[in-house]
């Protein structure tokens, strides 16, 4: 219920899915799974945007489902990202329309205050607002949280038995999903204009990766032959590919404000030129009567 508010007025973040599943995580026991849960789902959303008034999957009520269900009833992270995850995310669509059809009642009782000048209750009316919105996603999640846990618990444990095929292929489809949300990303990204960041930055990734690969695999096999030998090779941490993708963008951002700079500059130096022969044509010069 906060987060929907949150993304609607705040604007602190906290509405991201990531955030979701690491809180869920938190109460479940279990944040480890919460990241992954929130973390996938935020890449599949990751180029997904509402344009005008339009509706968009609700990765938040997905993810605190998918965490819960799949920390209680013992699910892999992926296949609840594929089988409860999304399914949840796409379905929440219909309570945001309702919310957002709701809300059109405070709409017009602010508009027929405005013609009353009552600015307590246009004030009050604005607040009101809060309620269809955040009680389209809080019912929703409290029923099937309250509701759905006996059903979990069987299709689970039917999917490890009878249904072993679908679960492996739900838990290949939830970790292409992330694939997904960065193709979408690049549809809208100008990927033409600065496709030497997107190459530089692929290469970067791969060889580190490899590299970092190659360590760990070196000091695994150094720790096997000497006991003694005891340094810890840990793999590419994200955190230094995503400084890599920061240092690029302040490049480019720089290079904006340079090109601005000068773009001003020459439209200045232009208006002085256009103004100053303006003043030349209207003098009258040497014995011109």
């Amino acid at each position: 219920m906060y987060q929907i508010m949150d993304e609607l007025t705040l604007q602190t973040s906290l509405s991201q899915p990531v955030w979701a599943g690491l809180i869920a995580g938190a109460i479940m026991g279990n944040m480890k799974a919460g990241l992954i849960i929130g973390g996938s789902l935020q890449l599949t959303v990751l180029g997904v945007g509402t344009f005008g008034g339009a509706s968009k999957i609700d990765a938040n009520s997905g993810t605190v489902l998918a965490t819960a269900f799949s920390i209680g009833a013992g699910m892999n992270p992926q296949t609840a990202v594929a089988a409860i995850g999304v399914p949840v995310a796409s379905l929440m669509i219909e309570t945001d329309i309702l919310a957002r059809f709701t809300n059109t009642y405070f709409q017009h009782r602010v508009d027929h205050m405005i013609d009353k000048l009552d600015f307590k209750g246009i004030e009050r009316n604005y607040l009101y607002g809060v309620i269809p919105w955040t009680l389209s996603r809080g019912i929703p999640v409290f029923l099937a949280l309250a509701f759905g846990g006996p059903f979990v618990n069987t299709a689970v444990k039917y999917l490890n038995t009878n249904l072993s095929w679908l679960n492996n292929g739900l838990q290949t489809a939830g970790g292409l999903l992330p694939a997904v949300g960065f193709a979408i990303l690049l549809r809208y990204l100008p990927v033409k204009k600065h496709i030497a960041y997107l190459i530089l930055g692929f290469m970067i990734t791969a060889l580190f990766s490899t590299l970092f690969t190659g360590l760990q695999t070196l000091g695994t096999g150094l720790t096997t032959v000497d006991s003694k030998f005891t340094t810890v090779f840990n793999s590419l941490p994200m955190l230094a590919i995503a400084l890599i993708g920061l240092a690029f963008a302040i490049l480019q951002y720089k290079r904006d404000i340079e090109k601005d700079k000068v773009a001003g500059a020459a439209a200045a130096t232009k208006e002085e030129v256009t103004e100053t022969s303006d003043e030349v044509e209207g003098e009258i010069n040497g014995d011109e009567d």
